[in-house]
């Protein structure tokens, strides 16, 4: 898959930045607009802090290529990481114990079956690193979210990819086929990033209910929020009932925290513990983060405002793409994949001088592009400038 990304170097890739500010002050506007693909070298340069500074983009009317949400955090965690400020001096213990455990409650598990964290970045590294110790595997779905896999290959892990089904999907008996004594973990994500697409739930469970037989099973739910029912779709009820999986939330979507980081999994706690060496936890987190969460977590009517506004601005790409000419995967989250007329790299760059961002992708030999779903203005710059190059 061309022009891979993950959280980890994302991350990396900021304090990058930051360190090359200094080189040329006349850029700082360019530079604090410029989506972060671009600040990492995103059409395949290699990234150092010059081509930091002369790839700097103008300033973005539509920044949809890092599915994030536009529409959050909430007034409410707003409100609560204004008030933290004044006791942010405090290490947020407490605080801590009141998290996990409005998530306990909700979900009805225990709060020894979760580990918090700052995102969901490190959680992944973790299981990255401890399930491919020794040259195991990764089987992952391909195209599909990348960072554990390539954070095991980093560390002496192999990667198996399996192709995706004629429709996008996950393909769950490949997956299973391609099990064996070698395999660490199978990482689930659904719905699948980039394609938007999401499992039949029943089998899904079903072959985590199997699968976790054998290895580890990683259902990562980053966009379940997107979905009609979350809570059955949800792979928490393997855990539950005891199964060998672990289940990754996040509040970067739907909630809105991408920039202020916060995620968890829900596993046995014999995996939480073994996972636990190898990231900080909890205590990674932030107490205006902490107080945001408390204040948003299950914040229903925020919630569902915001994710009828994605599927509004969603209908309006869908409308845009059918009016060009061009088809798409329908998607169950805050993204839409659809196949390019020309070449990616070159419509990545098109857009941008636009104003608009977006990525692509190479699927199948052909290039692909995944927007993001934004504010309606967004959108609508997204469309000027699609109907222009298309």
């Amino acid at each position: 898959m061309a022009n891979s990304l993950n959280r980890r170097n994302w991350i990396k890739s900021s304090a990058l930045l930051a360190g090359g500010l200094a080189l040329a002050s006349g850029t700082i506007n360019k530079l604090a607009a410029m989506p972060v693909m671009r600040k990492m070298g995103f059409a395949g340069k290699p990234v150092t802090d010059e081509t930091v500074i002369l790839d700097a983009a103008p300033a973005l009317k539509a920044r949809l290529l890092a599915n994030e949400n536009p529409f959050g955090p909430s007034p409410a965690a707003k409100k609560a990481i204004q008030e933290t400020l004044d006791t942010s001096y405090q290490y947020a213990f407490m605080q801590l114990s009141t998290l996990s455990g409005k998530i306990a409650a909700y979900e009805g598990i225990n709060q020894s079956n979760i580990m918090l964290n700052s995102g969901s970045s490190a959680l992944l590294l973790a299981a990255a690193i401890h399930y491919s110790k020794g040259g195991k595997s990764i089987i992952t779905g391909d195209p599909s979210y990348d960072d554990l896999p390539t954070s095991a290959l980093r560390n002496g892990g192999k990667w198996v990819k399996v192709p995706l089904t004629k429709d996008y999907k996950l393909d769950l008996d490949a997956m299973e086929a391609k099990v064996d004594d070698n395999t660490g973990l199978v990482y689930i994500c659904n719905p699948n990033n980039p394609t938007g697409t999401v499992v039949d739930t029943d089998k899904l469970k079903a072959f985590c209910e199997r699968v976790s037989k054998k290895t580890m099973v990683f259902v990562d739910e980053a966009y379940i929020d997107y979905l009609p029912d979350p809570q059955a779709t949800t792979l928490i009820g393997g855990v539950k009932a005891g199964q060998n999986i672990i289940v990754a939330r996040t509040f970067s979507k739907l909630y809105g925290f991408a920039g202020l980081r916060c995620g968890y999994i829900v596993a046995q706690p014999d995996t939480i513990h073994a996972l636990s060496i190898y990231t900080g936890g909890a205590f990674n987190l932030s107490a205006t983060t902490i107080a945001a969460a408390i204040a948003g977590y299950r914040e229903t009517d925020f919630l569902q405002d915001a994710l009828k506004k994605t599927i509004a601005s969603r209908e309006f790409l869908y409308a845009t793409l059918k009016k060009e000419g061009y088809e798409y995967i329908p998607s169950s989250a805050n993204f839409v994949m659809f196949p390019l007329k020309m070449d990616g790299a070159k419509f990545v760059g098109e857009m941008m001088k636009r104003g608009v961002g977006i990525r692509n992708w190479k699927l199948n030999g052909a290039d692909w592009c995944r927007v993001s779903i934004g504010r309606m203005d967004e959108m609508e710059a997204f469309a000027d400038a699609f109907k222009q190059l298309s």
